[in-house]
């Protein structure tokens, strides 16, 4: 067993060797239950793999707001959202993306949503538990990653959403975004699967990381002028610093003319006769905050 160990650390990044030994622990407790095998050799084995901090999903940092071919990152971002819409196969799960888009929430504290924790009023929403693997297979556990629970504003278009895919009649303990047999969304199969399907048919979008849609709100918070610990409150992030990182790297582009008289051109024109300049360098016909 300790060479099924050796060649996942050898072969694999530290967050699928985990992933792994974590899904095969769960097998053998099966086969344990089944009377099988007697005990389980992979018992607590991932748990002696450690995840290096770049490799975590908290400062994998590349969000959604890059103007890829001049596209705005809000449009970027809706572009998605109806991709999931429009899809054959995985518009089920269009809710649960738009979801996270807007309010930067954990994929794992999405999917474990009830509908006790949506406000009557759909003015909050009280995050306070999280779906994760563990080697019996996926459960939901109390309490969030950084912190025991934290509620979250609703919005008018957030209250739309949650309005339209709230059952007429539904218990406190239903699930807001069930799988399409009533269980917990695997987040891992999704990404692998409905997520990465979408974006590959999305005709210039770079892949990125389900969680990006987190990475994406920060940034776009950030960069509508929050202050750094209101979008951290937010988020549930108990580092502020961590999003002032995010704030450095929105950064800003500007563009100056020795015409300051708004009437004579206004800086909508500014942009647009920039953009429209043969000479300029391609690198630079984006504007990250125009």
């Amino acid at each position: 067993m300790n060479a099924i160990r050796d060649w996942l650390i050898a072969n694999k990044t530290p967050n699928s060797c985990k992933r792994i030994l974590t899904q095969i622990s769960a097998c053998c407790d099966w086969a344990v239950k089944s009377g099988l095998i007697k005990e389980n050799p992979f018992e607590d084995m991932a748990g002696d793999i450690k995840i290096p901090k770049g490799e975590r999903e908290d400062t994998d940092i590349n969000a959604f707001t890059q103007e890829e071919r001049d596209t705005p990152s809000e449009s970027l971002r809706e572009r998605i959202i109806q991709a999931f819409k429009e899809s054959r196969y995985y518009k089920y799960y269009a809710s649960l993306i738009e979801f996270l888009f807007m309010t930067g929430c954990r994929p794992s504290e999405a999917v474990a949503l009830e509908w006790k924790h949506i406000s009557l009023d759909f003015s909050s929403i009280r995050f306070e538990q999280a779906v994760v693997v563990s080697e019996s297979g996926l459960v939901c556990k109390r309490g969030l990653k950084t912190q025991k629970k934290r509620s979250f504003p609703i919005n008018t278009r957030l209250a739309t959403l949650l309005k339209s895919i709230k059952p007429v009649t539904v218990s406190d303990d239903a699930k807001v975004f069930p799988s399409k047999e009533g269980m917990w969304i695997d987040v891992h199969n999704l990404t692998n699967r409905g997520w990465k399907a979408t974006l590959a048919k999305i005709d210039g979008i770079e892949y990125r990381k389900l969680y990006q849609t987190r990475h994406t709100f920060i940034t776009l918070a950030l960069k509508s002028g929050m202050d750094v610990k209101d979008v951290a409150k937010l988020v549930g992030n108990e580092k502020p610093e961590e999003i002032e990182i995010q704030r450095k790297s929105a950064g800003r582009f500007i563009l100056a003319t020795n015409l300051v008289d708004d009437e004579k051109l206004e800086p909508s024109e500014i942009i647009k006769n920039y953009k429209n300049q043969q000479s300029c360098e391609r690198g630079f016909r984006f504007l990250k905050d125009p």
